[in-house]
């Protein structure tokens, strides 16, 4: 379940790194703080029962690979084979970081 946290964490994640770039008006940077408070408070708690170096660099390699993925998809980002690999290779640390790491309560 808190690995599940961090996954959606990530997602929000994605969604206030987009909103601090293309915000426009009241309501946009109204949902970017709440996916900030939302985004955090998810990788708070989970990491109350998982690793913090774990849950972090699995937050932030999905976020990034997500903020990658929503420039491709939605804002004319070109896709570049080197970006690619790399963000490959980045959810292939991400997993196996998730696989190497005991899932045992921390506290």
């Amino acid at each position: 379940m808190n690995w599940l946290k961090i996954m959606v964490g990530a997602l929000f994640e994605v969604g206030w790194v987009v909103g601090l770039t293309h915000a426009t008006n009241t309501f946009e940077w109204c949902l970017t703080v709440i996916a900030i408070v939302v985004s955090f408070y998810l990788l708070i708690n989970a990491s109350k029962q998982l690793p913090v170096g774990t849950s972090y660099a699995v937050y932030v390699g999905l976020g990034a690979t997500g903020v990658t993925i929503a420039d491709f998809a939605f804002f004319g980002e070109p896709l570049v084979v080197g970006k690619v690999i790399l963000i490959v290779t980045l959810i292939i640390g991400v997993v196996g970081l998730k696989l190497v790491t005991n899932d045992e309560e921390v506290a």
